[in-house]
């Protein structure tokens, strides 16, 4: 035993003061010290505005980002306490900034619900910022204090007079902690956009005051985010690029049981299913209670409906309607307040309150049975998606089972093409899919056969989001990824990734268009059947390098246009040194050996992981990008022609 063991005593035991475990151990506090991590504390900042916005006391707030890379936000709210905190023995503001879990929300006299995950609040925010600054409009006064790392530098003092009411919090990350600290435009307009939609008839606005984002007309970049119809409105704007099956977009406003509840659904002509619940203003994406109260609900009155005018019968579907068959084409969004939310799940995001679900169930089924009854016509479209939904349930049923007895005549069910590795550990093997038979063999020669196996996929695979997923499942290259991967799809669309082969699935196309459309329709198939691969951290996307630049001795890949550029000015005498750049096409262009240095050695590839950040986001990107509708894809492309690149 040596001598430290030995001597272990209570002078070890090391209790951390005030706000030093955020700063010790900032990941457990707000996720993680990368870019998520940095926009959730503008989220903490902002969460507290909304809050003051649900106790009826804030109609505006204003979010700034700062020259430098500062974050100001403004709200009209009451202003936080400023008077001494009687058992602190300090100003309450001071508390409030400086105390986890200290304030307003824990009272429920005070805020009956409120937002904010994990309530560590905007004291985290401080702990995490080098220069930190709240400003308080309250009492006819404007208070001030200022804090460093989570401490404070100055008192609360007065610093001038004031007729309105409000906080100003103005912060700067301290770059100790954080590996990013350059906040990103459409991140924090995301998540605005999501708060004007929750919380109806409050004023919120995104102002970038960087010098780098001043807009071509010399004017700051500037976005207003306001909603009369709330929830109503978000269904509207996530099937924008969709094509309607019905034109109404139901929604309901109520309470039920002590639950105030808001629920926003309609259906259109698609194959997928998109819907968003949330809690508090928090998006609960692993679903909960409030979910499952709201699919019993519609499962159930459109099921009733359906076997009351007899349209499951004659299409001798009586007995085989299910409950995912009233998914496909559905669009909504549930919101409830509880006044003590309970999260479980791995990321806690998980509604765990048993009482919510018969209250939203309750709410959703009364509000339901109305519009059908009320509405026959749109009813009875519903119900014939329902039995289309259903009938190509039984034919994919049909296509698995035919697809698992050519996996068993074949042996083994492993596609053809697949060269597989020897290593059986899931956790070192990795998967190529490669665009084309001959980068397939390239790739392939290359490869270390341990733990790295390569699919050739032919051509463009199918684009799921046009098709019945009976249509997929026929898909012979979709089919060889299913195989090769070992995973299955279940009845109910969900996958089952048990047996998963590989931790690492990597798409690797050229860098050129085609390549570029290849990888995008990889990605649809993954996002909208194979969606645990990408929120497992499975999927990434190969980077190959652009161009290979030879200038007398000195020999370099580079992977985009600045390192080509770097490259010349370090190397290069003119513009004749130019032709001595090679610019790859395709993959198929490169030997094995150069192949396996740039692409695929994991002690030199650039791999990108693909996640998903705003799964609302993504969804509508799909939809509009890869859907049937031709205008909205026109419009976005307009819009973003300017930010595309041609390759002399």
């Amino acid at each position: 035993m040596s001598q430290i063991e030995n001597n272990y005593d209570a002078s070890h035991i090391q209790v951390l003061e005030g706000l030093e475990a955020v700063r010790k151990r900032p990941a457990m506090y707000i996720g993680d010290t990368s870019v998520k991590g940095l926009h959730h504390l503008v989220s903490e900042v902002v969460d507290n505005c909304i809050d003051e916005a649900l106790a009826g006391y804030c109609h505006n707030v204003e979010v700034y980002i700062l020259p430098g890379n500062s974050i100001k936000v403004v709200d009209d709210g009451r202003g936080i306490p400023v008077d001494m905190h009687q058992k602190e023995k300090r100003s309450a503001l001071e508390v409030v900034m400086t105390v986890l879990h200290a304030g307003g929300k824990f009272d429920k006299n005070t805020y009956k619900v409120s937002g904010g995950l994990h309530g560590v609040g905007v004291s985290c925010v401080n702990a995490l910022s080098d220069s930190f600054v709240a400003e308080v409009h309250r009492q006819g006064h404007v208070y001030r204090q200022e804090y460093a790392f989570g401490k404070p530098v100055t008192g609360v003092e007065i610093i001038g007079d004031a007729e309105d009411t409000g906080t100003t919090i103005i912060f700067h990350p301290d770059d100790s902690i954080f590996t990013e600290t350059v906040f990103e435009w459409d991140r924090l307009a995301e998540r605005l956009r999501d708060l004007c939609y929750l919380n109806t008839g409050i004023h919120l606005s995104l102002t970038d005051l960087r010098p780098e984002s001043v807009q071509a007309d010399g004017q700051p970049r500037f976005q207003m985010f306001y909603s009369t119809e709330g929830l109503k409105e978000f269904v509207k704007w996530m099937d924008e690029s969709r094509t309607p099956l019905i034109p109404d977009i139901i929604h309901l406003i109520t309470e039920s049981d002590g639950v105030p509840v808001e629920v926003a659904l309609t259906y259109n002509t698609g194959y997928s299913e998109t819907i968003h619940s949330f809690v508090n203003n928090i998006n609960t994406y692993e679903g909960g209670t409030h979910l499952d109260g709201f699919r019993s609900a519609l499962g159930g009155a459109l099921k009733e409906y359906g076997n009351k005018e007899k349209m499951f019968e004659k299409a001798k579907l009586a007995n085989d309607i299910k409950a995912e068959d009233f998914k496909e084409g559905l669009t909504a969004v549930v919101s409830v307040k509880v006044a003590e939310p309970q999260f479980e799940g791995q990321t806690k995001t998980k509604l765990g309150n048993v009482e919510v679900r018969p209250a939203v169930q309750k709410a959703v089924r009364k509000a339901m049975d109305n519009y059908l009854e009320e509405h026959p016509e749109q009813a009875h479209i519903i119900i014939e998606k329902v039995v289309l939904a259903a009938q190509a349930r039984i034919a994919a049923r049909q296509a698995r089972e035919n697809v698992q007895k050519k996996s068993k005549l074949t042996g083994g069910g492993l596609p053809g093409k697949l060269a597989d590795c020897s290593s059986k550990n899931p956790e070192e093997c990795e998967i190529f899919l490669v665009e084309g038979d001959s980068a397939g063999g390239t790739a392939k020669s290359g490869r270390n056969r341990f733990y790295q196996a390569i699919l050739p996929l032919r051509g463009k695979i199918l684009n799921v989001e046009k098709v019945l997923i009976h249509k997929m499942l026929d898909s012979e290259e979709i089919q060889n990824m299913f195989r090769a991967f070992r995973v299955n799809l279940r009845e109910d669309k969900t996958l089952d990734v048990e047996n998963l082969r590989y931790h690492k699935v990597i798409i690797m196309t050229d860098a050129d268009v085609d390549g570029a459309h290849i990888a995008t329709l990889i990605l649809t198939l993954f996002f909208r059947y194979m969606r645990p691969l990408i929120d497992g951290g499975y999927v990434y996307i190969a980077q190959a390098p652009l161009y290979r630049c030879t200038i007398g001795k000195y020999d370099e890949y580079c992977w985009d246009d600045a390192e080509r550029d770097a490259f010349l000015q370090n190397y290069g005498q003119g513009k004749e040194d130019r032709v001595k750049i090679q610019r790859y096409k395709g993959l198929g262009e490169m030997n094995a050996e150069q192949l396996w240095d740039t692409t695929m050695d994991p002690a030199h590839r650039r791999l990108k992981q693909v996640n998903i950040e705003d799964a609302i986001q993504a969804d509508q990107t799909f939809s509009l990008l890869m859907g049937e509708e031709v205008a909205p894809r026109r419009e976005f492309i307009e819009q973003n022609a300017t930010y595309a690149e041609i390759d002399a």
